[in-house]
């Protein structure tokens, strides 16, 4: 599958706006060392829906990464054989097949993601939903 490089129709003319990938690479550094959960999954597969527009898990992609980390996670006895948020999101903008500047929409969409998956806490601080939203904020001003 063939990567698009350009910006989705809709999105701002602005070139300095942070995009949905960009967002989850700042994830992979601010916490790329925890280790992929369920609400982990639903948010990063939430970006990566909001970012190609195509209303599906793309096969291979980063959602379906994510999720099959999550899955190994689960039967993993030791915490080094787990997969964590930077094992999947470095280099998120180039695996995702579509990329586009982040909206107040795709970081609610985003964090709703999260939270219905984790009934623990709000939202994980510098995790994919702080990221969007924070990209999101950015990008209004």
């Amino acid at each position: 599958m063939e990567i698009d490089r350009t910006k989705s129709a809709g999105d701002d003319d602005d070139d300095d706006a942070v995009t949905i990938g960009e967002a989850l690479e700042a994830t992979a550094l601010s916490s790329g060392n925890k280790v992929i959960d369920k609400s982990d999954v639903a948010a990063i597969q939430a970006a990566e829906d909001r970012a190609t527009g195509l209303g599906h898990l793309v096969p291979g992609g980063i959602g379906a990464e994510a999720e099959s980390a999550a899955a190994h996670n689960m039967k993993a006895t030791r915490d080094d054989e787990k997969t964590t948020l930077a094992d999947v999101l470095t280099d998120a903008s180039e695996k995702l097949v579509a990329d586009k500047a982040v909206t107040r929409e795709d970081a609610q969409r985003v964090m709703y993601a999260e939270l219905r998956n984790n009934v623990d806490q709000p939202t994980n601080p510098g995790g994919v939903a702080a990221n969007v939203a924070a990209a999101a904020m950015l990008n209004q001003k």
